[in-house]
């Protein structure tokens, strides 16, 4: 059984990989072009599509997570992961042959309605772990996510020498070629015992949401994670356009930063989340990592060098001990048969605040970069990034003390 769990875990560690690989590759050039299609060459406004691309994609996403988790729960992990895959692949496709902006839209919505890997992928992953190393098989999710990002933003920011679609292109045939190395390859997690039936009350956004209520401890640290996801957004819908409008950065250069990226975060996810959680336990790894992220994000709006953001990614990245330590928690209080729907849950909450986030943070550093601004801060939004994330922390202690109370009444 054991050595199963290791082979499964083997596979769905190499999916998620190249499934990032291929996202990785387009971020370089997703500003450039937006900027070809717009016809202008303005960062900022180039960085408003990107938020509102990002949000076609999160609401979609939103209402389609559930959905597809709780079939996940009917009919097994490995039929909707394949849908999933296949679905990044149609997406692609749609962007590297976008004749103009709306095309773009059309991709992000279709990737939107199928994209649940990683909500799947988590699902599986609950479905194979102990409560024993729970959170440490949670962090491979992130490090194929870091791993990832080395390979994928790198060969991206060279490709993207050639053109701006090149990319797209690329990442087409890496997640269709994902898609056929998962039919072959990828065995299912679910057995029969633990699936149970369909139900829509459950499967839209929601009532998934409503299902954790039955679960006080999930509940309380819905607000925590609600804010990470938001304050994430900082980073994750903004770093291109910010390090562009500040250093002038080239697509090569965004393509090595998230290589740097990709390669600090596998390191944490994949092999200090190992030796440090067990350690010092999943409450203060929350704690600890949450005040991490919050110092990255706050050094990242203050700097004022390009070598600097290369050097603040060091505390923003240690932050990640944090995630999986949360999902844990969370993962530790729901029945095997129910993980589909938490994670499904868990997506439509980052799908909700991706709704909110990205136009939040593109439109404040778009304000804060035009001359309508009362002075000029590209760093906005890593300001409130931060501020998001100690708010995290402490919304976080308080629901992790209030569950104590009561296991101890």
């Amino acid at each position: 059984m054991a050595s199963n769990r290791k082979a499964a875990m083997g596979f769905i560690f190499i999916t998620l990989l190249i499934d990032v690989t291929g996202f990785g590759l387009i971020i370089p050039v997703m500003p450039k072009l937006i900027e070809q299609l717009l016809g202008v060459p303005d960062i900022s406004k180039a960085s408003q599509y990107g938020g509102w691309l990002t949000f076609a994609f999160a609401f979609m996403q939103f209402i389609f997570a559930p959905v597809l988790g709780n079939l996940s729960d009917k009919y097994g992990r490995r039929p909707i992961l394949l849908f999933s895959l296949f679905g990044f692949g149609m997406d692609y496709i749609f962007l590297s042959f976008a004749p103009s902006i709306g095309w773009l839209f059309v991709g992000r919505l279709i990737a939107g309605v199928t994209g649940a890997s990683f909500t799947t992928a988590s699902a599986y992953i609950a479905d194979i772990s102990t409560p024993q190393n729970r959170a440490q098989n949670f962090g491979l999710i992130g490090a194929a996510f870091g791993l990832g990002f080395i390979v994928g933003p790198l060969i991206g920011g060279l490709l993207g020498e050639l053109g701006p679609r090149v990319p797209f292109m690329v990442a087409a045939g890496l997640a269709l070629s994902n898609w056929l190395y998962g039919y072959f390859v990828l065995p299912e997690s679910l057995d029969m015992a633990h699936r149970r039936p369909f139900q829509w009350k459950r499967a839209n956004p929601l009532g998934s949401l409503l299902q954790l209520r039955k679960y006080p401890a999930v509940g309380g640290l819905v607000v925590s994670m609600v804010l990470v996801y938001l304050a994430a957004h900082a980073v994750q819908s903004n770093w291109s356009y910010f390090n562009i409008e500040r250093f002038n950065w080239s697509p090569k250069m965004i393509g090595i930063s998230l290589g740097v990226v990709g390669l600090l975060v596998g390191a944490v996810q994949g092999g200090l989340v190992r030796v440090v959680n067990p350690r010092i336990g999943n409450e203060r790894s929350v704690y600890i990592g949450l005040g991490l992220y919050a110092i990255g994000l706050l050094l990242f709006a203050f700097a004022n060098q390009s070598w600097m953001m290369f050097v603040f990614l060091i505390p923003y990245c240690l932050g990640g001990i944090a995630g999986p330590a949360l999902q844990s928690i969370m993962s530790g209080h729901v029945p095997p048969n129910e993980q589909g729907e938490l994670q499904g849950a868990l997506t439509s909450l980052m799908s909700a605040t991706s709704i909110i986030g990205p136009p939040m943070m593109t439109n404040l550093f778009a304000y804060f970069t035009s001359s309508r601004a009362p002075f000029y801060f590209p760093g906005a939004a890593f300001l409130l990034g931060s501020i998001f994330m100690m708010a995290s922390a402490i919304w976080a202690y308080f629901a992790l003390r209030q569950e104590k109370a009561v296991i101890k009444t």
